[in-house]
């Protein structure tokens, strides 16, 4: 076999048409084996000779995409100062494109033998761990072009590739489960009937189920455990996982591009798959586990801010690299349209106190690619100090857990729930405007991944996670959840007819605030995991969404039918914050939000400071929209009347008087189908309307 010096860069394994460049940073190793693996089992071992500012690299002609392969690093194993490398274990490559099979878990693929934490293991890792495979580049992307769909246009569905798939009855049961699946008409047909524009996928990057979660006979579900940031996760795929699952993810990118759907993935560069120092070498462990990891005062143990056993060492400048290769590579060679950080706060610590001016930030501020993108961050970790809600850089948005909070919070009854809500439905200026972000830095949810789904919100009072092997001790204790008088499944017709109620309230809530809104799949059928707040482990019927055969149903249409409310009238996603006061130039003497008592009188601090306060009628005035158009154009729209009642009893409401004559009811949640008892349905003002409890309607009043 020829062996030519080969390039230091790019790092990772390049096909160029004749063969492939292997490159490999490590500065403990003493020396580094290629192994191109055979299907028979065995392997040819090539050494990287070659050496420049520590990646050892080779060239090796003839070796084609479909190749497995992976490296063995020769250096010191001293786990005391920080050093495991081992050439017994079969390493996989920190830049593999793709990874073909999975971890057969037993002492092999660790360090040390079991019970002897400080001895080392030199059994061959080899038949019992994954593979690097080099990949083909190519790919006929056709005519595509990311959508580009601005934020205050956008509306984000948070789904699982398998959940998601895995029992739509309109997918062959061959595609179910896997990229091919995203790309199939029937699902684009439905996000695009909902409305949805983005595609917020759980972790797509390789990701390993946990040894502790296999002897239990459950897995990994959720993807929260990273060993590839460049890889598509292979048991998605449909095509086969010797670079074919690369191929299968850009084929779903380029169907939903085509359906005008950007894809955002949802990533966790805070840490990785390997865990603690009890955890498997199965890459960077072995590779350089100073360089890769955050090591505490003793090196032999992991800093974990994340949870999870380690985390990343984010002023390693080898670390930020591969960060931000990875997030070029899923954006130009995979054209990806932006990104949800895991645990953000996390990458903010360049040292041990979360800095939102870090390397990291720097690093996404100036580079021409990835700052284009949608950048979300969920912006707390497990760490000191770690919940950073509204303390992110102007380029970044928010997953905003005060909106959450607080929404539940209203809907449920709490006291003094009253002033906070008003923040957070008009954008939470109190956490975006003071570092000159507006009001779509804050992603608005009620529901996401993870914890209660929308059903399970209004139907559980507690955690149900006794199907995760934990007696029930995992997952969020306080959930704002509410039951609405029964603890789970019930037959009372008024406990159902509240709980439809109060589902209705929160994704209207959800439209009808400020900021851009996100979906958690399944919301719209009232998916169910049976109070399961946890379920990272549930890769079965707990977790799947259960497609309901006509693809119909009152909460679908509801759903829908808000999401086109918010997508028809620009006064619900405005780009800047209000004013509470007229816009000059608008030629309209009203203000461009006005806060009201169901009396129908302006509200006064007093009102705000009532702890049993819990109903309020807002004013949004379509005629002072003080933003520009695209062409700089006045923006004009309908003005509408948003009332809440969050009661426990019924209230009647007091259209105000010097605020339009006329209007028309267009959202009423006390209904089953959410609209008005007749269509057109006329009131004027000062007249009463009677909100039944926990309900919310909507008046609007055409230009």
């Amino acid at each position: 076999m020829q062996v030519w010096p080969g390039q230091a860069y790019p790092l990772g394994a390049t096909y160029d048409g004749a063969g492939t460049n292997f490159a490999l940073f490590t500065e403990a190793a003493d020396r580094v084996e290629l192994c191109l693996l055979h299907d028979d089992g065995s392997e040819t071992a090539v050494e990287l000779r070659e050496s420049d500012a520590f990646v050892r690299h080779a060239y090796v002609p003839g070796v084609m995409p479909g190749q497995r392969y992976g490296f063995r690093v020769h250096g010191p194993y001293d786990p005391g100062r920080g050093l495991r490398c081992n050439s017994a274990k079969l390493l996989l490559d920190p830049y593999a494109k793709a990874i073909s099979g999975a971890v057969r878990w037993g002492e092999e693929v660790y360090g040390y033998h079991f019970g002897a934490p400080d001895s080392r293991n030199d059994l061959d890792s080899a038949p019992h761990t994954m593979a690097s495979v080099v990949i083909n580049p190519y790919f006929d992307w056709g005519d595509d072009r990311p959508p580009r769909t601005e934020y205050h246009h956008t509306v984000i569905y948070e789904a699982h590739v398998k959940g998601l798939t895995m029992r739509h009855p309109g997918l062959p049961e061959e595609l179910r489960g896997t990229y091919a699946a995203l790309a199939h008409p029937a699902l684009i047909e439905h996000l695009t009937k909902l409305g949805v524009t983005a595609l917020e996928l759980m972790p797509v990057h390789q990701f390993v189920h946990d040894h502790r979660l296999v002897d239990m006979g459950l897995s990994n579900y959720w993807g929260y455990n990273t060993i590839g940031f460049f890889a598509p996760h292979n048991a998605y795929a449909s095509w086969g996982d010797r670079g074919q699952q690369v191929l299968e993810f850009k084929s779903a990118v380029r169907a939903l591009h085509e359906a005008g759907i950007e894809v955002v993935l949802d990533v966790v560069y805070n840490h990785t798959a390997e865990g603690n120092h009890l955890g498997p070498t199965l890459s960077f462990k072995g590779i350089d586990n100073r360089q890769y990891y955050r090591l505490t005062d003793n090196p032999r143990y992991y800093m974990d801010t994340t949870g999870t056993g380690n985390s990343l060492l984010m002023r390693s400048p080898h670390v930020l690299q591969l960060i931000m290769d990875s997030l070029r590579y899923w954006v130009t060679e995979m054209h990806v349209d932006g990104f949800r950080f895991d645990l953000a706060a996390t990458l903010a610590r360049q040292f041990h106190e979360v800095d939102r001016l870090s390397s990291f930030f720097d690093l996404v501020q100036q580079d021409p690619v990835v700052s284009q993108v949608k950048l979300i961050a969920e912006p707390w970790d497990v760490g000191e100090g770690g919940y950073q809600v509204g303390n992110f850089p102007p380029l970044w948005t928010e997953w905003n857990g005060k909106y959450r909070d607080t929404v539940r919070d209203l809907w449920r009854g709490e006291p003094r729930a009253l002033a906070e809500f008003a923040s957070r439905l008009t954008g939470s200026s109190d956490l975006y405007q003071d570092d000159g972000r507006r009001p779509l830095a804050s992603i608005n949810f009620v529901t996401c991944h993870d914890g209660f789904t929308l059903h399970d919100l209004v139907s559980y009072n507690d955690k149900h996670n006794a199907a995760n092997g934990e007696d029930n001790r995992d997952g969020e204790s306080h959930n704002r959840s509410w039951n609405c008088g029964a603890e789970g499944e019930t037959d009372d017709p008024d406990v159902l007819a509240l709980r439809t109620r109060q589902m209705r309230n929160f994704i209207a809530t959800l439209m009808l605030s400020q900021g851009v809104p996100m979906i958690s799949h399944g919301d719209e059928f009232a998916r169910t995991q049976r109070g399961n707040n946890n379920a990272y482990c549930q890769d079965n019927e707990l977790s799947w969404l259960n497609w309901p055969e006509a693809l119909e149903g009152d909460l679908l249409e509801f759903t829908r039918a808000m999401v086109w409310l918010r997508r028809d009238h620009p006064v619900f996603r405005r780009r800047r914050f209000f004013h509470g006061r007229p816009v000059e130039g608008t030629h309209d003497e009203l203000s461009d939000i006005a806060w009201f008592t169901p009396e129908g009188k302006e509200m006064t601090q007093r009102d705000w400071d009532s702890a049993r306060a819990s109903a309020l009628t807002v004013f949004l005035n379509g005629n002072a929209i003080s933003e520009p158009g695209t062409r700089g154009e006045r923006i004009g729209d309908d003005s509408f009347l948003l009332m809440f009642n969050a009661s426990p009893g019924p209230l009647d409401f007091l259209v105000p008087v010097n605020h339009g004559r006329q209007w028309q009811v267009v959202v009423d949640t006390a209904r089953p189908d959410g609209v008005p008892a007749a269509a057109g349905t006329k009131v004027g003002a000062g007249d009463r309307i009677t909100l039944p409890d926990r309900s919310l309607t909507v008046l609007q009043r055409p230009t």
